[in-house]
């Protein structure tokens, strides 16, 4: 469970710049890759969305950036409202969200309204040797309009769950505080997202 329920009521008890920072760039594809849960609160998705946005797509991060006890940021997908965030969700074509989940085994879930997108994904990074399921676990899948996934203009998007297992394989240290050194694989598995997404267009 949250601690926090909505943003307004986070920001009354945590501090900007202390506990958390937002990173953001505009991009010109359409698409917002964001990391909601970024810095310590799912570790290495903010990198990793850093880089598969590069200068094409939109990008945000909602960085925990305490020293300890990042988890109480958190604020679920279907609440999630700091206002940026939200601006920016609207102002997209369509929405990839990268979370991390604990599963101890190398494996991405696939979830969201936009099916056609999310199979591609699938299938590319399966094709580059990597383990990618569509996500049928209740909570994990995505498919809520409220979703901050599903809230870009064409009202479908895609979220990507990233388990602990592979994100340790990406990182020298998934849990380092400052820059975290990137393996082979993190550069492979953001090349082959970043090609794929160019591949999708805007979902229908």
């Amino acid at each position: 469970m949250d601690h926090y329920h909505h943003f307004t009521q986070l920001r009354q008890h945590e501090t900007e710049g202390c506990d958390y920072i937002i990173l953001h760039r505009t991009g010109t594809s359409g698409l917002l890759v964001m990391a909601p849960h970024g810095g310590g609160i799912e570790p290495g998705t903010g990198d990793i969305g850093d880089a598969v946005a590069g200068q094409h797509h939109a990008f945000y991060c909602f960085k925990g950036i305490k020293k300890t006890g990042n988890r109480i940021l958190h604020i679920t997908s279907n609440r999630f409202d700091e206002p940026l965030g939200v601006a920016m969700v609207r102002e997209a074509s369509w929405v990839l969200t990268l979370h991390g989940c604990r599963d101890a085994s190398p494996v991405i879930w696939v979830g969201g309204r936009a099916m056609a997108p999310g199979d591609h994904i699938i299938d590319c990074l399966q094709q580059s040797g990597f383990r990618a399921h569509r996500c049928d676990r209740p909570g994990l899948r995505g498919l809520h309009p409220d979703n901050i996934c599903n809230r870009g203009r064409h009202k479908a998007g895609v979220q990507l769950e990233i388990s602990a297992g592979l994100r340790n394989m990406l990182f020298a240290d998934l849990h380092k505080r400052s820059i975290r050194a990137r393996t082979p694989l993190f550069h492979r598995f953001v090349d082959t997202l970043a090609k794929t997404l160019q591949e999708c267009g805007t979902p229908n």
